[in-house]
């Protein structure tokens, strides 16, 4: 593994697929400012690198993906530090959800409060069998914030009310059954199912993934009918490239 920095180690194989690992931060990966601000400059310098297929998230430890922010840091806050940390996180969560190839959360153990929202900025969310998951904020004397926001579009807003509401935690067939996580992997079958996500992936046109990653992004924004109209433009630029009449015809050749 490459380290980044102290905070983003990075493994890279042949067909484009980066690991990068969240490290130096606990048990847990618990994120303080340091490690915010690591892994986004991290993520931000992969993303100028057209030939990154895909993008694993993952923590050094078993124990999460990311356990969540820094309460020992956030405990000696006030009104401006606070916006200050909690737009550090925001930055993480936009490099996620901006990284133009498609990004997985590989997600064991714990997953809380502001590791959640890491998550939810994710394109493809996959968990362990027995992972957790909760926004605890509330019974810390805090909102959840920045990419809760999300919640809402991935499980509805009474199951979002919920979570955030009573700070409880769900299990994974739970999350699955709510729509949180895409995939729960069988016992000792994590790496398993991230792999079968990364070969579907792999089977894709890379340019044509970009684009639809982007717009879904714009989707998520826009209503209905400018969401139709930007996808006519995306659908064009896809033929700025050799890459739809290649698939296309390796498509009508097997079928021959």
């Amino acid at each position: 593994m490459d380290m980044l920095n102290p905070h983003c180690g990075v493994d890279r194989d042949s067909r484009g697929v980066v690991r990068l690992t969240i490290c130096n931060a606990g048990k847990l990966n618990i994120l303080g400012s340091a490690a915010i601000l690591d892994v986004q400059t991290g993520l931000q310098s992969l993303a100028s690198d057209p030939g990154i297929r895909a993008v694993v998230l993952a923590g050094e430890s078993e124990r999460s993906m990311i356990g969540g922010a820094d309460i020992r840091e956030m405990a000696s806050l006030d009104q401006m530090s606070a916006e200050v940390f909690i737009s550090r996180l925001a930055g993480l969560c936009e490099a996620v959800r901006n990284f133009p190839a498609p990004v997985i959360a590989r997600m064991p153990g714990w997953c809380l409060g502001g590791g959640l929202e890491v998550a939810a900025a994710c394109d493809i969310r996959i968990a362990a069998h027995d992972a957790k998951f909760g926004m605890p904020e509330v019974r810390v004397g805090i909102p959840s914030v920045i990419h809760a926001a999300l919640l809402p579009r991935l499980i509805g807003w009474g199951r979002t009310r919920w979570l955030l509401m009573t700070a409880e935690t769900i299990d994974a067939p739970t999350a699955l059954a709510w729509g949180l996580v895409d995939w729960v992997a069988a016992e000792g079958a994590l790496d398993a199912a991230v792999e079968r996500t990364i070969e579907s992936l792999l089977a894709c046109g890379p340019d044509a993934l970009r684009l639809q990653k982007a717009l879904l992004r714009q989707w998520e924004e826009l209503p209905l009918k400018e969401s139709i109209a930007v996808s006519i433009g995306a659908f064009g630029r896809a033929f700025l490239t050799d890459e739809p009449r290649r698939l296309m015809q390796h498509f009508i050749d097997r079928k021959r």
